[in-house]
Order: structure tokens, then sequence, then C-alpha cells
């Protein structure tokens, strides 16, 4: 099976936030949210993101869509760089990148209509007005499991299940080539998750287009998911197949994501915790592999260097120092 098309491509992305102090507000310190990241998104491809929170999941996101402007690396889009762009020259390429926020009420005007939510992008890009614009989204409504004449509601007489539909309609409305999902089910019930999910592969499937798939439950990331890639403090240190990722992880944070997930069922065994502690300062970060203060198999070559992103068996790649990447001793 030949490799899909590259859509998405992100080289070395920074993100630094400055730590004021001081009447002056002067810089005491240096946040690093992101810090250096790479990976692609094939067309038509899940790229799934996990990590603990506060790793640069939702920085790398909101980056990616310009939301926020990263400090350094590169973003390119359907071959284009976009990291550089002014407001007017980004205004078309935002038709091809949407987002799904993580808590549906909070991203949704209260005082729209979800008809008009759903219809202002098609304003906004001149698209359809009138009797086509209403059309469109009536249509919209259809395709993510709402009726029509619910158009005239307004967000707070829909379920949470509802009002994320609405924001998937949204995203859908200027037929985008990427949709960066961010959480989009953390805030929903366990049933409904598996509803959004199941619509998010179907329009998927109808549409070919590509995502961006944050979360935290490696359930729902392996569920959905093309390839997987593993966050901590601001980096990627595993990217690779669901199915490889899941079966044979190389990184020990990775294998001590897995090793956390509960087991349904009371009578097995539970495995001894993998890491101990918390996560260290991204203000701070370690010198080296920023795991190797939680890290079991640390080295002493761990503490000084910082190990690259390298493919060690076909497209699995690791940024471990160990045995090959393996992120267990020979």
């Amino acid at each position: 099976m030949s490799e899909p098309r590259v859509l998405l491509e992100i080289s070395d992305l920074k993100k630094h936030y400055p730590v004021r102090s001081g009447i002056l507000r002067r810089a005491v310190g240096t946040v690093h949210a992101v810090d250096g990241v790479s990976f692609t998104v094939g067309v038509g491809e899940t790229l799934g993101l996990v990590g603990e929170s506060g790793c640069g999941k939702s920085t790398v996101a909101r980056s990616i869509l310009r939301l926020i402007e990263p400090t350094g690396g590169s973003i390119r889009l359907n071959g284009k760089d976009i990291t550089h762009l002014g407001k007017a020259e980004l205004r078309p390429n935002r038709r091809s990148m949407q987002i799904i926020f993580q808590d549906p009420f909070a991203s949704l005007n209260p005082r729209m209509t979800a008809g008009d939510i759903v219809g202002e992008p098609l304003s906004v890009h001149g698209l359809a007005a009138g009797r086509k614009k209403r059309e469109r989204v009536a249509e919209l409504f259809q395709q993510v499991g709402l009726r029509a004449d619910q158009m005239h509601n307004y967000p707070h007489q829909f379920s949470g299940g509802q009002r994320q539909r609405i924001c998937i309609a949204r995203a859908l409305a200027l037929g985008p080539d990427l949709i960066v999902c961010d959480e989009p089910v953390s805030a929903l019930d366990v049933s409904i998750q598996a509803q959004v999910i199941n619509l998010l592969i179907d329009l998927q499937r109808k549409h070919h287009f590509s995502y961006l798939f944050i979360a935290h439950d490696l359930a729902v990331v392996a569920h959905i998911s093309h390839r997987v890639a593993v966050m901590y403090l601001g980096r990627v240190v595993e990217l690779a197949d669901k199915a490889e990722l899941f079966g044979n992880p190389r990184h020990p944070y990775t294998q001590a994501l897995l090793a956390s997930v509960p087991v349904a069922d009371p009578k097995a065994k539970r495995l001894a915790p993998m890491i101990e502690g918390d996560v260290p300062s991204p203000i701070n970060p370690p010198s080296g592999c920023a795991f190797h203060t939680r890290c079991k198999y640390v080295m002493e070559r761990c503490k000084l260097e910082r190990p690259p992103l390298v493919a060690i068996d076909g497209q699995h790649q690791v940024a471990c120092f160990l045995n090959g990447g393996t992120g267990r001793p020979a």
C-alpha cells in the first residue's frame, strides 16, 4: 500500500512564552511550551496526538492553525509554507483548516442560533448567502445527525452531544482539507463519545479530509487514528503506526502511558508504576532527554544529550538512546 500524499508538514515547531515579573514586567524566564516538534499528516489520514496534560498538544494545534504565532519552525499546508503569511495572505488558506474545540458550549455564541453559527463561515468567506446559505446549512445539519428544523434553536436548547455536532457542522462548512480535533469528546458522556467518534470516522470516509486528533483517552485514539504521536514536555518522543505503537511501544514514556490504562477486570494483576514523580517545569526543562528525571532506564548520556527523533524500524520513530530506541536495556 502506497503512503498517502502529505497534506501537512510540521518541522521543528516551537512556541515559547516569556515569564515576566516586577513592575517593569521584565522577562525573567521562558516557558518552553512546544520545543521542536516535527511530523506529517497525509491526505485522508488521522494522526493521534497524546500525552499528559500540559505537554503542549493544544499549543501545537493552535500554532498550526496560526491562532497563536509560533516562535520558530515551519508549517507547510498542501506544500505551501504558511508560517509567516500575513492576515490577508493567510485568509484563503484558513478555508483549508478548521478546528473542533474541547468544550462545545464555550465555543458557541449563546446569542446566535445554531443555523447562524454554522452559516457564519459561509458569509465570512463570501461562499453563500440567502436561500443558498440556508440550504447549505440544512445539508450540514443532516450530515451531522441534526434536523433542519433545529437551525432556529439556540445553543442552550441542545444537549452536549448535539452542541458538539453543531461544532462539527461549522468545521465542515468550508470543505476543509484538515480538521484539528482538540479533545472533542472529553467533555461528553461515554455513550455520546462513541456516537461522535463514529460520526467523525464516517465523515472522513465520505469527504476524505485529514484529522489531527488530540486526546487523553488512549482507547479513543486507538479507535480513530491511523498513526499516533506521543508528546512529553513539548517534544514528540515516539511516532508510529497505531498497531505498531500499541503493540510494540519503544519509548519508556509510551510504555508507562499504556501500562497506566485501567483494565476492566478487578481480578487482573495490577502492574507496578513505571514512572514516578511529576512532570518537570517547562520553564526550566531538564538538559538532555526531558524524560530522564523519571526514567528507570536512565543513562549518563541521557542527562547530557537530547536524543533525536529517528526511524528505527520502518516508519517507527523514537527519541531514545537505549538499545536502538527500544526503551529497555539489552
